[in-house]
């Protein structure tokens, strides 16, 4: 028998992509905060709406807690009510820690920074202080996803290396974690579908970190073009960023640091559970998504 699926986020870009993918294994009510449409007769809910970073800034902060942590306390409320048996809530590795770290793992304590993180975090603590034993509850912390529709700073990336621009940090070679759209919803499927996955929070990754660099040789490689990358020394740029916070500057040490500094996510928890291997590697992952950008 088809499951049937309570999604919310349908429109978002985890949302479109997932139910692109899944269109033929499932059938699938939509959540609409406007028609206030509840869990009936569904087996599995997919929490994915929420707000995400405010690039432009122009979020007020309430919306943080309003969408990431209010709307779903209201979900998982009417979920544990329901006959439905799995719960599947999209967090964030921004839950734990914003920046700067080389082996993320689901046991370091949290101590989010932003309020993105800070409210996925509450959203987080309320599904675990609530009784959920007779169900499945899993709690995903996934590292920046990217696919098909993709927004945010890698379109920023990829439109700036595309035009012949320069990317003069060549010499911090460091190391991102990243997640392809394909290998979360793979992910999906299997905790949809595998009853002995116990419930809990697991981190969601590629398959090996990446460097910038990396990502903009891939950049150019699906454009069949020359990366153009140089290996300015660090003591300048570092020089470059300190005078950039003396004047007040867009580069300054702050935005040094979150173009250059290290963000590895541990995925062996998920991995000792899953029966298959990723459907895409990191440097595949992300030609596909260049690709789609064409």
């Amino acid at each position: 028998m088809t499951k049937k699926i309570f999604i919310t986020g349908s429109t978002g870009f985890v949302g479109t992509n997932c139910l692109n993918f899944f269109k033929k294994d499932y059938t699938f009510t939509l959540y609409n905060k406007n028609e206030n449409k509840v869990i009936t007769n569904e087996d599995v809910v997919l929490h994915f709406a929420g707000k995400a970073h405010d690039l432009k800034k122009t979020f007020n902060v309430k919306e943080y807690y309003e969408v990431n942590t209010d709307l779903t306390k209201t979900i998982f409320s009417n979920f544990l009510k329901s006959n439905a048996k799995v719960f599947i809530f999209l967090s964030s590795v921004k839950a734990v820690k914003d920046n700067d770290i080389e082996n993320l793992t689901e046991e370091i304590i949290p101590n989010p920074n932003t309020h993105y993180g800070k409210s996925k975090l509450l959203a987080e603590q309320y599904i675990l202080s609530e009784d959920y034993r007779e169900k499945r509850v899993y709690i995903l912390r996934p590292c920046m996803i990217h696919g098909p529709n993709n927004k945010g700073n890698l379109n920023v990336l990829y439109n700036y290396i595309i035009k012949g621009m320069p990317w003069v940090l060549g010499n911090y070679e460091n190391r991102r974690s990243f997640c392809s759209i394909d290998n979360l919803c793979l992910i999906l499927n299997e905790l949809i579908n595998n009853e002995l996955i116990p419930s809990g929070i697991y981190n969601i990754a590629d398959d090996v970190p990446l460097s910038t660099n990396d990502v903009i040789k891939l950049i150019a490689k699906t454009k069949g073009i020359k990366s153009n990358i140089w290996f300015i020394n660090k003591i300048l740029i570092n020089a470059m960023a300190a005078f950039g916070n003396i004047l007040n500057l867009p580069f300054n040490t702050d935005k040094l640091n979150k173009l250059t500094d290290n963000y590895v996510v541990n995925t062996s928890k998920i991995n000792k559970y899953l029966n298959k291997t990723l459907l895409l590697t990191s440097r595949d992952g992300f030609i596909k998504t260049f690709q789609s950008f064409n």
